[in-house]
């Protein structure tokens, strides 16, 4: 009994051991897969991730968009500004704060001789006006270098804008403008900063004094444009005035 009783025993033994070493094992290999779910779980919530994955996103889809607008003879915005209106029009059209899918850019990087801003109807992806416009006295002489927020100006603020609902004027038809970005241009209603035609904005003014015309602060456009362009983007359209003013880019919440 005894030689039987050793084997049986050893062959406990050694079973024991083969067990714990599994048990082992798996506890191991369980606690590794955990960590690892942990950790991509940690890396798929990890804010900055996040944030940077959602720019790259944007820029994708924005450099995409870019290349499919048809032009129609007319040039494209420069990609810079582009990509700015771009991005706020987004951030704007998902809150619901503008309804119409226009999107109006003016670049005040360029010569007030330029024709500086577009119209760009967003559902068909193309370029349906471009025009001449005007910035205000104070910002400055060919080029917009100045920019306020402030009555008695007589400057142009920078930023996105909602259309509002049109008037008739000392100007004739106009089309007010409400200013989305808090202390950049949210007093353009109280200044009275409005889309109007205006005589001093026109080739033939350009021709006699070397530049174009300027305003209070209002972006005002040529006579012979402004009822079709008031109509087609009035009532809650996106207007963005654009500059590379580092100053701007700090303060405003829809661009980065």
């Amino acid at each position: 009994m005894k030689p039987q009783i050793k084997r049986i025993t050893i062959r406990i033994t050694m079973n024991y051991k083969f067990l714990t070493l599994f048990a082992l094992t798996f506890l191991f290999s369980s606690f590794n897969s955990v960590g690892n779910s942990k950790e991509e779980i940690s890396n798929n919530t990890d804010p900055k991730l996040v944030a940077a994955n959602v720019k790259v996103a944007l820029e994708v889809k924005c450099k995409n968009f870019y290349n499919s607008i048809e032009s129609n003879e007319l040039s494209l915005p420069k990609y810079e500004s582009f990509s700015k209106a771009f991005e706020g029009y987004n951030e704007l059209k998902n809150q619901g704060i503008i309804e119409k899918d226009y999107l109006t850019i003016v670049d005040f990087s360029l010569s007030s001789n330029e024709e500086r801003m577009w119209v760009i109807n967003m559902t068909t992806k193309e370029v349906v006006l471009r025009s001449l416009v005007a910035h205000g006295r104070n910002s400055g002489e060919l080029f917009a270098t100045e920019f306020s927020n402030k009555s008695e100006s007589y400057q142009s603020s920078l930023g996105f804008y909602t259309t509002g609902e049109t008037y008739v004027g000392k100007h004739g038809l106009s089309l007010r403008l409400d200013g989305l970005e808090y202390g950049i241009n949210d007093n353009a209603r109280d200044r009275a900063v409005v889309i109007h035609g205006a005589d001093y904005v026109s080739g033939k003014f350009v021709k006699e004094n070397g530049r174009l015309g300027r305003s209070q602060g209002c972006p005002a456009v040529p006579n012979e444009i402004s009822k079709e362009l008031i109509e087609l983007i009035k009532d809650k359209s996106c207007l963005f005035i654009y500059h590379p003013s580092r100053n701007y880019i700090v303060k405003s919440k829809l661009v980065s």
